[in-house]
């Protein structure tokens, strides 16, 4: 089973960049969505009805914040999911920010961390839902149910996950106490599968400013991650970026299970 986790930055932006095609070529299994930007309701039949390069529809689920053009996350699943539901925590669930899907083997969360802006002004905001996503993955894990985290963490966790960290050290997404989540989070077992299979990689990003070129010259930031609870790792047969698809600011990652 391959799953991609792709912050689009806008589906109506990206749909305009062949959105719509890459999806069917791609052919992945599932596809979760962060930063939809939309509710579902105003989106084309093509973004509805999206089949795979072997012809299996897609299921589209979503989860859409309630002010127009923000946040919102989507996974798009050709396995029918036993049970959809949001966070169930309204702060969060009014921007849209969490989907889960249960499958036989594990339950997938689609998530969309908050960005603790400039000079930490929504930082409260971000910590509240890192602590929460903390309690949703421990309580699956004490009920023996396996989980992937998928999405946009907002968050750079080591000097290596970004290109100039001297220079971020009080940026939003590289802030001590974000930083110090993401260790209170891996330090409870809980895998980063990308640095598990590529522990030493440098220059491996998910994210670049649209200012000066910083694609191009691949000044990024590595803030979009697949997490698994240690028991379901040996399942976890590759996590991989991919930095060769377009359309976003950020790129897509994906994971390859063996289920």
């Amino acid at each position: 089973m391959r799953i991609v986790s792709w912050n689009v930055n806008g589906i109506r932006a990206v749909e305009k960049k062949d959105f719509v095609s890459w999806m069917q070529a791609d052919g992945a299994d599932i596809v979760c969505l962060q930063e939809i930007k939309a509710q579902h309701d105003k989106l084309s039949p093509a973004l509805l009805e999206i089949q795979g390069n072997d012809g299996a529809p897609y299921h589209a689920l979503w989860a859409s914040g309630k002010r127009p053009g923000y946040s919102g996350v989507a996974i798009y699943t050709k396995i029918k999911p036993h049970d959809v539901r949001f966070f169930g925590i309204d702060e969060f669930d009014d921007e849209g920010r969490v989907l889960q899907a249960d499958f036989d083997d594990f339950t997938l969360i689609s998530a969309y961390f908050p960005n603790s802006q400039d000079a930490g002004k929504r930082l409260d905001y971000k910590l509240r839902f890192c602590d929460a996503m903390f309690d949703l993955c421990e309580s699956y894990r004490k009920a023996g149910r396996n989980f992937v985290l998928a999405g946009d963490y907002n968050i750079a966790h080591t000097p290596i996950d970004l290109a100039r960290p001297k220079d971020n050290e009080k940026s939003a997404g590289y802030l001590p106490e974000e930083r110090a989540w993401m260790t209170h989070f891996t330090q409870a077992g809980y895998v980063d599968t990308f640095r598990h299979f590529s522990p030493g990689a440098t220059g491996c990003y998910t994210w670049w400013s649209y200012r000066a070129a910083a694609r191009t010259r691949n000044v990024g930031w590595r803030i979009d991650y697949f997490c698994v609870n240690p028991e379901f790792l040996p399942a976890v047969a590759s996590s991989v970026i991919r930095p060769d698809v377009l359309g976003s600011d950020h790129c897509p990652l994906e994971i390859t299970l063996n289920l």
